[in-house]
């Protein structure tokens, strides 16, 4: 594998489908539905979504607005609403009778702007006084600081986020080199939690809960540019020093890694298995709809000796797709868009399924890994988290990785998929929108699912003469006893292809 990890250009969502079975299936065949999403002027809306609440089915528009959409030939004879929207857009319906075996839709969307009502200025210098003004583009003066918040025009009622799961942990404390002069922790490439908070800030309107926020995922939702590995060697490590934002009188030492980047064409062959939840929990618009969307830009990245398999699971698991080849995208893609959600969550039993069919499938020197799609609400068969997070360590010595991919609000267990992808060999995401699913998906596929360094761990040792105390930020579930740092047995964290890594620690 050698040069620079480039993706293979696609259509953000757009299906390259046909619309029509052979003989006397013509009348079951799935209509095509093509158009163009675009602002009143005329402008292209690019990752606009169209779709079908009828059929739980959507689909993001390319750069150029346009969109293609399978709709299920069950729902010939009948009468759907074709919705197309966009972030600043009022939402526009079309009603669509299904008779014909195409339909071409074109899509003009006016501007819907959520203006700020006011402005809330509380001054702290001399003279000033708490008050209200109108929001404005522009600079407000309040003194010498101000605490500015925004209110906006009111919107939906907040959701219920009561039901959501997320492990509890305590933030490192500072340690004295003279006791400690090592600190030691397994990488962490998972960014789930800069998703999940953005979602619950933005869109629930909420604070989010104080277990929400892991540090180390918010830091490495970001790209910092570091310098790439040179030779054979899968990262390179950099180092600098800063003042402390919040402690001036502290420095902050940030470390750095950076994986090596391949060319997705050289990369080995991939054995995948989409396992995707239909549960009744997943009904949602951001849960299978969202799922469905997301997937099928990944499959519009697959090569001909790439493998999918698709098995899902609700009351009970079954496999909806043999493992088919990458080149026979149309298959697989049908696979997808025929999903719909109903009954309980036997996740476990759909664990199992798909560690199977990938075993069946496993190919030697590729990537074999499961894609386990999920709100995470296992509430059927096997729900005890020890006995999966064994079951998943069992598999991951067979050599089957374990991607987590997130979706959802309201019943969402973030900690059973954090603790599945690590204990995995795998990375955690969060998907909210399509533009979340193109970055994860298609723009980092490489590090989404090509593994170039596996067990990364790191050891920092201070010099108890420069330094008084220390301490990492994040990383509180990372952490490892300095002797685990050359124990082959003890897991850690693995960095895909294009990955980064960055870990702060504040001095004193």
């Amino acid at each position: 594998m050698r040069g620079r990890m480039v993706g293979r250009a696609i259509l953000a969502g757009g299906l390259l489908l046909g619309a029509a079975l052979p003989g006397d299936a013509a009348w079951l065949a799935d209509i095509l539905v093509t158009g163009t999403v675009r602002a009143e002027g005329g402008a292209p809306l690019a990752q606009a979504q169209v779709y079908v609440a009828e059929a739980t089915i959507s689909v993001a528009t390319n750069d150029s607005g346009g969109y293609r959409l399978l709709i299920p030939g069950r729902l010939r004879g009948s009468s759907v609403n074709l919705r197309a929207r966009a972030i600043g857009y009022s939402p526009v319906v079309t009603q669509l009778l299904l008779v014909q075996d195409s339909a071409v839709i074109h899509f003009s969307l006016k501007r819907d702007i959520n203006l700020l009502q006011e402005v809330t200025v509380t001054g702290k210098g001399e003279g000033t006084e708490r008050r209200k003004v109108p929001f404005s583009i522009g600079r407000v003066d309040g003194g010498n600081s101000s605490d500015i918040r925004l209110r906006s025009a009111p919107s939906q009622p907040p959701r219920d986020l009561s039901n959501e799961g997320y492990s509890t942990f305590v933030d490192n404390g500072f340690e004295s080199p003279s006791a400690a002069p090592r600190s030691t922790f397994g990488v962490d490439v998972d960014r789930a939690s800069y998703t999940n908070v953005r979602r619950i800030i933005t869109v629930d309107h909420q604070r989010p809960p104080v277990n929400a926020v892991r540090v180390e995922e918010m830091l490495n939702y970001f790209p910092y540019d570091y310098a790439a590995p040179r030779g054979r060697h899968p990262f390179a490590v950099t180092a600098d020093v800063s003042a402390a934002p919040w402690a001036p009188s502290h420095r902050l030492v940030r470390i750095g890694l950076q994986a090596r980047t391949i060319d997705l064409e050289d990369a080995p062959p991939n054995n995948l298995v989409f396992l995707i939840d239909v549960s009744g929990s997943m009904s949602t618009p951001d849960k299978l709809p969202l799922l469905k969307q997301a997937f099928f830009m990944l499959v519009e990245q697959l090569r001909e000796q790439d493998r999918v398999a698709i098995v899902v699971y609700a009351g009970s698991e079954g496999l909806a797709l043999p493992s088919t080849s990458g080149a026979d995208k149309q298959a697989i893609l049908r696979a997808i868009n025929q999903l719909e959600s109903g009954g309980s969550t036997a996740g476990g039993a759909g664990l199992r399924l798909a560690y199977d069919i990938a075993r069946k499938n496993f190919i030697r020197a590729g990537n074999n890994r499961v894609i386990l799609a999920t709100d995470g609400d296992f509430n059927v068969g096997v729900t005890d988290n020890g006995e999966l997070q064994r079951y998943v360590e069992e598999r991951r010595a067979e050599g089957t990785a374990l991607t987590v991919l997130g979706f959802g609000a309201g019943n969402i267990k973030d900690d059973r998929m954090e603790m599945l992808a690590n204990k995995g060999n795998g990375n955690y995401q969060y998907i909210d929108t399509a533009l979340e699913a193109r970055k994860v998906l298609v723009e980092e596929m490489g590090g989404t699912l090509v593994t170039v360094a596996k067990d990364v761990k790191l050891q920092v040792e201070f010099n108890p003469a420069v330094v008084a105390r220390y301490r990492l930020i994040g990383y509180e579930n990372r952490v490892l006893a300095d002797e685990d740092f050359k124990n082959d047995q003890k897991d850690a964290g693995e960095m895909g292809a294009g990955h980064s890594v960055t870990a702060l620690y504040e001095i004193v």
